[in-house]
């Protein structure tokens, strides 16, 4: 979207404990098609009421007196919107990823169906692929995932080394 013509800020919110999970699938054998992604955000009851709490405590900040020179006045979702119905439906409208998925390629055992990777990040069934990023986080960290993505990386690239 271009910029809005007044002044403004953004507060932003994170659920750093998401309790929805989605899925991601291959459609068919060729590689060329993207995959099928059902991110399933806010699919839990736990999640929805992350996003209406946290539009809550947003405003709440919002109207505190360090802020009230400012004067500042609600652009989205909006004062009108109240209800816990009303704020997970808007969070989900104007929520953003922040780009961090994680737990796409589960690792586990050869005879897991769900698994996608060993315990030394190889890909079952493909000889010489490993995975070495996010996917394989089983759950996304209370932080940015890039440090954990290197450690992972660093743990693979000895891997690779010793064969």
């Amino acid at each position: 979207q271009p910029l809005h013509n007044f002044n403004a800020f953004t507060a932003s919110v994170c659920n750093l404990n998401p309790t929805s999970r989605g899925a991601v699938h291959i459609k068919n054998g060729n590689f060329s098609d993207a995959p099928a992604i059902s991110p399933n955000y806010l699919s839990t009851t736990e999640d929805q009421k992350v996003a209406a709490d946290s539009l809550r405590v947003t405003r709440n900040i919002a109207q505190q007196p360090a802020l009230a020179k400012y004067q500042p006045e609600e652009f989205k979702p909006g004062v009108e919107f109240q209800t816990d119905e009303e704020l997970v439906r808007l969070a989900g409208d104007i929520a953003t990823t922040i780009f961090h998925p994680v737990g796409t390629a589960k690792m586990g055992a050869a005879n897991d169906p769900a698994a996608v990777v060993d315990s030394r990040l190889r890909v079952i069934g493909v000889k010489h692929l490993r995975i070495a990023d996010a996917s394989v986080m089983p759950t996304i960290t209370s932080g940015n995932t890039n440090s954990p993505t290197l450690m992972i990386a660093e743990k693979a690239a000895r891997w690779i080394l010793e064969g």
